[in-house]
């Protein structure tokens, strides 16, 4: 008799008796299970294309649908905020920041007002 049954029974409710212990294998799901940060590259990732780096040079903050897609596909960003003003650089710099924590990615300032934008798939060395 299961576990369920047996308080079933203690408790005096019916019907425990057509539930089966038997049909619930807790091993079938054990494979399906992975780190958040894995499910997160393969969602943001895309299988099989080739490594892509987009270079955008944003004028206003608008041009940020056009980061966050070109990220979201899996590309590599160069942003250049230099032609912007400073409170429109910044406002910009913090919407990439969030956007690279958000997809388990990276930014890295490489240059005076350029950042260069990661997936997480990506990584980035220097020599």
């Amino acid at each position: 008799m299961g576990a369920v049954r047996k308080v079933a029974s203690y408790l005096g409710l019916g019907g425990a008796e057509q539930y089966d212990d038997e049909t619930y294998v807790e091993d079938e799901y054990e494979d399906d299970w992975m780190p958040a940060a894995e499910r997160a590259a393969k969602r943001w990732h895309p299988n099989a294309d080739p490594a892509r780096i987009v270079m955008i040079r944003p004028q206003k903050y608008d041009d940020a649908l056009t980061i966050g897609r070109h990220f979201r596909e899996g590309h590599t960003v160069v942003m250049d905020v230099a032609s912007m003003s400073t409170a429109e650089a910044t406002r910009m710099v913090d919407f990439a920041a969030g956007l690279a924590y958000g997809c388990e990615g990276r930014i890295e300032r490489i240059a005076d007002k350029v950042f260069l934008i990661t997936p997480a798939t990506v990584e980035v060395s220097s020599a």
